[in-house]
């Protein structure tokens, strides 16, 4: 009978709309924006990439991360299968009418982060592109689908998207990541403008270092706007949180670009008010 497995559904979607988007974070305002009906599937979606993130990057122990990840894949095949045990695959189970279809973009998931663990350093952007192309692009073409008019054709549009997004974040958490030994700053890049990864490491500052993050910045940005502007005029008002997190993206990059860049000893955020009002507003946008 239906309602007495409510109490369980009501269990994992509240474990995904925890983990996914705490209130106040800027994935909570993105999934508001997205039909009531389709919430707790993105917030599934985006509790899985949480999960796969902090599996990676919350580990100091590589060993520990693989041992975590290979779970992972484990369960998404466990999922893929008709057998979930986690609460994000049940969720994922539950809303999704068929979730198996999805494998490829679970692999990706699961196949990107990998990449965190093997690998601290990006010789160029080709070889950034390998990583934004799985942990952003991929995870951007499964949430457009989720709401899209043409689910088959979203990729194109979203995962330069995703990528885009990626870049913004990526941006935003340069000292952060640089602490914890990881630099996604291409190694060609740091070399042109004469900044060293001791300089992020150790919060060094200095005008090397604020011209290479406008190049940054410029290049998550104009692929924001790019990608935006590819996305078909049908999907426009299917794709409410896909434009609410590039409206807040956009805005973070402003707001880091007026403090200098000063990114490396904290993590430049917006107010939840701020984030609230963007996302309503790009939302509705026409």
């Amino acid at each position: 009978m239906p309602h007495e497995s409510s109490p369980a559904h009501h269990h994992f979607d509240e474990y995904c709309a925890l983990k996914a988007a705490p209130p106040g974070s800027s994935a909570y305002y993105a999934l508001r924006q997205a039909p009531l009906a389709r919430q707790p599937l993105l917030s599934a979606l985006f509790a899985l990439r949480q999960e796969l993130e902090q599996t990676v990057r919350q580990t100091s122990d590589p060993t520990i991360g693989r041992t975590k990840l290979a779970w992972w894949q484990q369960e998404l095949a466990s999922l893929a299968a008709g057998r979930p045990s986690h609460p994000v695959s049940l969720a994922l189970a539950a809303h999704h009418i068929d979730i198996a279809r999805e494998s490829p973009l679970l692999e990706a998931l699961v196949t990107g982060f990998e990449m965190d663990l093997n690998q601290a350093r990006y010789l160029d952007f080709a070889n950034l592109r390998a990583y934004l192309d799985k942990v952003g692009g991929a995870f951007a073409g499964g949430v457009a689908r989720i709401t899209a008019r043409e689910p088959e054709r979203a990729d194109e549009w979203a995962a330069p998207l995703g990528n885009a997004l990626m870049l913004a974040q990526l941006v935003q958490d340069v000292g952060n990541d640089a602490r914890h030994g990881r630099i996604y700053i291409p190694i060609d890049e740091l070399q042109r403008y004469g900044v060293t990864a001791a300089d992020l490491i150790n919060r060094r500052y200095s005008p090397a270092f604020s011209e290479l993050m406008r190049f940054q910045t410029d290049r998550a940005r104009e692929g924001i706007e790019a990608a935006l502007a590819g996305m078909p005029a049908a999907e426009r008002k299917t794709q409410r949180t896909l434009r609410a997190q590039s409206a807040m993206a956009m805005a973070l990059l402003d707001e880091i670009e007026r403090d200098d860049y000063q990114v490396l000893h904290q993590r430049i955020a917006l107010t939840p008010i701020r984030k609230l009002w963007i996302a309503w507003r790009a939302a509705r946008a026409r």
